[in-house]
């Protein structure tokens, strides 16, 4: 049996990206329901309101969940407490080293998937108790590291013994058999969700998606430190303009602050932060979830040896 079948008790090795704003309780629950894992982004949700995420997802279904940690938050350690009070069945980090929670998630059951973007990490995290790895290549939408995704999984792969989830430029069968012959266990979604019936995004955000080409995304803030790929519009070329010019920091700052949720809840096209991957080239149309994952796990299996996702 799939090992990451096995640890989580879900029916499909198909996790959903922890995505801030979106994947909320609707979309965290029909993913769940639909035999993947429902995962809920806390970036940027207070302590309260994540614990009311929680127990909305809960009243949505009684299929294993877990929860995104972004370890920057400066409410973190709130948010950790509760994830360890709800007894969430996993979590997967990013933005940091987890190394400080493990203790106490391992002591609660809470297995821990790091979010890792180099082999090194991945290395460090295995040491210190991760239950398994998210290996996301710079092909993902939001926060990007360098490596892609075809180089970076079967490096990670081969340099750990924990199961391995392949994120970034995955959307259809052809992805997820290509994760696990590059010797991935399981994948995760973030763009192919977002346009998805459930997913709780203004319409013009996900027509952006439908509308995208192999092109339509861009990265900014590699020279701050801090690399986001979105969809291209006047708010990121605007940001590129900034790097140009070297502009101070807090100006970044100012440009950049709320642009998710603009983007998410209003719909904004030109000063909204429309984050997607590049596979977003590839949507052509907005499914419900359950189409989503019985389509792409049926067309992975006609090309996968026999047994290969039972």
């Amino acid at each position: 049996m799939n090992r990451i079948c096995e640890l989580l008790g879900v029916r499909y090795p198909v996790f959903l990206g922890g995505m801030a704003h979106v994947s909320r309780a609707p979309l965290v629950a029909a993913v769940s329901k639909a035999g993947g894992l429902g995962i809920i982004g806390s970036g940027g949700m207070a302590p309260e309101a994540l614990a009311e995420e929680i127990a909305a997802v809960r009243e949505r279904t009684k299929k294993p969940f877990g929860v995104n940690l972004m370890l920057l938050d400066p409410r973190i350690d709130a948010q950790v407490e509760v994830v360890l009070r709800e007894r969430v069945p996993m979590v997967t980090t990013g933005a940091g080293n987890p190394a400080k929670y493990l203790e106490s998630l391992r002591k609660a059951k809470i297995l821990v998937f790091p979010v890792i973007a180099a082999v090194a990490l991945a290395r460090r995290m295995e040491r210190a108790g991760a239950n398994g790895i998210v290996a996301e290549g710079t092909e993902s939408g939001g926060h990007v590291g360098e490596a892609t995704t075809l180089c970076l999984v079967p490096q990670v792969v081969d340099a750990v013994r924990v199961p391995v989830v392949a994120a970034g430029g995955i959307a259809d069968g052809r992805g997820l058999a290509a994760a696990l012959v590059l010797g991935a266990e399981g994948v995760q979604l973030g763009t192919r969700f977002l346009a998805s019936v459930e997913a709780p995004v203004h319409p013009k955000y996900k027509e952006a998606i439908l509308k995208a080409t192999d092109r339509s995304t861009t990265v900014t803030g590699r020279s701050l430190g801090a690399p986001v790929r979105a969809i291209e519009n006047r708010m990121t070329k605007e940001f590129a303009r900034y790097e140009e010019e070297k502009r101070p920091r807090e100006e970044f700052e100012h440009l950049a602050v709320g642009g998710l949720g603009r983007a998410v809840y209003d719909g904004d096209t030109e000063t909204g932060s429309r984050m997607a991957g590049q596979i977003a080239g590839l949507i052509d149309s907005v499914e419900s979830v359950a189409t989503i994952l019985e389509k792409m796990v049926g067309d992975a299996r006609a090309l996968l040896p026999e047994g290969v996702l039972d």
